[in-house]
């Protein structure tokens, strides 16, 4: 698959996985995808735990509420270090959402299917600390993204996009019409 169909193809998938294994060299493509992106003053904030211990991502379960990709048969945890990077600015969220995309292309590559799941777990209830702390993450980390992965049993839901040119424009911003 080339890149240009790997992005048309990778759409969010949040239905049931089947129970096949995801081989451990394919895990490493997807986790050596995902360092590959690149990060504001090469800071490398991102870091990686990939859990395919079916123990493992039992308790990772156990508090996700509601739970999510729990068919899964394996998991990218995305972690971030908030590292000042130049003038003082950091740019962890673009660091991790780059390494995201990569490994998210790379998923839909291998056959496998995923969802970007960072709002759920590091809203107000805080999962992503729960989450942590089975992972025994260091402090100095943020857990920021829960990854399945796994061949789908289904289809993903394809959503509606606007079109070409209500989003893109050549030159300028079009006028008010």
């Amino acid at each position: 698959m080339n890149v240009a169909d790997a992005i048309y193809n990778r759409h969010s998938y949040r239905g049931i996985y089947k129970t096949a294994s995801v081989p451990r060299e394919d895990l490493i493509t997807i986790l050596k995808a995902g360092l590959a992106a690149p990060s504001g003053c090469n800071k490398q904030t991102t870091s990686l735990i990939a859990v395919d211990d079916p123990e493992v991502l039992k308790k990772l379960h156990g508090v996700i509420h509601p739970d999510v990709g729990q068919t899964a048969p394996a998991a990218i945890c995305v972690l971030t270090q908030r590292i000042c990077a130049y003038r003082d600015k950091c740019f962890a969220v673009q660091d991790y959402s780059a390494a995201i995309q990569n490994m998210l292309l790379t998923i839909v590559d291998l056959g496998y299917q995923s969802c970007w799941y960072e709002g759920h777990i590091t809203d107000d209830d805080r999962i992503c600390d729960k989450m942590a702390q089975i992972l025994n993450i260091p402090a100095d980390y943020e857990l920021v993204c829960f990854l399945p992965v796994g061949i789908a049993e289904g289809n993903p839901v394809i959503p509606g996009k606007k079109s070409f040119e209500e989003r893109a424009w050549f030159n300028s911003f079009p006028q008010a019409r």
